[in-house]
């Protein structure tokens, strides 16, 4: 697969995810006390912090998801061979790329922000399932492909 176009589809996925590392999905401000705010970044790696600072910098499910779904798909690239595992396998990080960028619209909400928006990284986020179900596309049609040269033999 390293030659074919799935695996174009499956390594800009992997980059996308590597990029919710460095971008937020989501940043506003949090009311803290009577007239403070705090300003809070929803990305995949968590702040390291106690108390008010770490109410919404990010969620270690978030992370430990986002590196699933690196390491999968850097690993299913390499299954070539066993086209209806890759395929399996691709729909199976499709769902926990789903799974992510619900966390990450759950843990957006989780603090009461007063003001916020979606960053780049929300497109990154969105951009991860697009890329995966083109590489499942492109699978099926190796797939396809393979089995009718084996008729013509």
């Amino acid at each position: 697969m390293l030659q074919r176009k799935q695996t174009i589809w499956a390594l800009l996925a992997v980059i996308c995810a590597v990029l919710t590392f460095k971008f937020a999905f989501y940043s506003g401000n949090m009311a803290v006390g009577a007239n403070g705010h705090v300003f809070l970044e929803v990305k995949a790696v968590p702040v390291l912090a106690f108390g008010r600072d770490s109410a919404g910098a990010g969620s270690v499910l978030i992370l430990v998801v986002t590196v699933l779904l690196i390491a999968g798909t850097l690993i299913n690239i390499f299954n070539f061979k066993a086209r209806k595992k890759q395929l399996w396998i691709t729909i199976g990080l499709f769902v926990l790329s789903l799974l992510n960028i619900f966390l990450y619209y759950w843990k957006s909400g989780v603090p009461p922000f007063t003001e916020g928006s979606y960053t780049i990284g929300a497109v990154f986020s969105l951009a991860i399932p697009v890329l995966l179900l083109f590489a499942a596309r492109g699978i099926m049609k190796d797939d396809k492909l393979v089995k009718s040269a084996d008729r013509l033999r």
